[in-house]
């Protein structure tokens, strides 16, 4: 039995790490920010993920925030989209979850459409590679996209190094994946239907990967090149990788009921 009921999706025999994606926001952005050179424009959604574990609920990414929040009905006043409901702590509560369960948050980076977030799970510790929370806490006063103000907030943060097992037994491993930021990371989610890759930014559309194409902007090419190779080898084992952007692939995968 799991730690946490999830009444609208209720815990069968037998049943081991189950995940649920959901839609937190939208981006709306030139292609090219994701695949360099490449012309048009994207709505891009932004994701976030609860992983069902029996020991706990644990989110990887929180995505947009509530300074981003504009009332039903209204437009949006910028290329970034969040209508009010569609926050994480609303998705889960559409569900049956409570935002005070969640005891785990795997940030993939704190960038504000990945740690946006954070704000809704006060009892929830951020698991984060020592290299991101180093840069984002010391080191970004040239680059808008992380804010202090949405992941400094008190909550303890687990630093770790490297790939870490969560649980100790294989069913969620974080690794890194950097390029995209200093301490970027994804994080291998073991279901019954088969090993699952949350990728973060290091694989924002499914085109990333198929054509080992990278972003107009990387904080180190060659890394993000290398992360890509790692997503790839991966997939050839059988893995499902998931892009973190990319509205084609997402439309394929229901959201707030297990994906696997």
């Amino acid at each position: 039995m799991s730690a946490v009921e999830i009444p609208t999706a209720p815990r069968k025999p037998g049943d081991g790490v189950r995940l649920f994606g959901f839609t937190v926001g939208h981006v709306n952005m030139p292609v090219a920010f994701f695949l360099d050179g490449e012309p048009g424009e994207i709505r891009a959604p932004v994701t976030a993920f609860l992983i069902d574990h029996p020991k706990g609920l644990v989110l990887f990414d929180t995505g947009l925030g509530s300074r981003f929040i504009r009332p039903k009905g209204t437009q949006p006043e910028s290329f970034i989209d969040l209508e009010q409901g569609d926050t994480i702590d609303e998705r889960l509560k559409a569900i049956g979850v409570d935002p005070g369960e969640v005891r785990w948050i795997i940030v993939s980076h704190l960038h504000t459409d990945h740690a946006g977030g954070n704000a809704y799970f006060p009892n929830a510790t951020i698991v984060v590679q020592e290299s991101e929370y180093d840069h984002a806490f010391h080191n970004v006063a040239e680059d808008p996209i992380y804010e202090i103000s949405e992941y400094d907030l008190g909550q303890p943060y687990l630093k770790i190094r490297g790939e870490h097992d969560l649980f100790g037994d294989g069913t969620i491993v974080i690794f890194p994946t950097l390029g995209h930021t200093p301490g970027h990371q994804s994080a291998k989610i073991k279901t019954d239907g088969g090993d699952i890759v949350l990728t973060g930014d290091c694989c924002s559309l499914k085109r990333s990967l198929d054509e080992f194409r990278l972003p107009g902007h990387c904080h180190n090419a060659d890394q993000f090149m290398d992360s890509l190779k790692m997503l790839s080898s991966l997939e050839r084992k059988g893995a499902r990788v998931f892009p973190s952007h990319d509205p084609d692939f997402w439309a394929t995968i229901p959201k707030s009921v297990p994906i696997g």
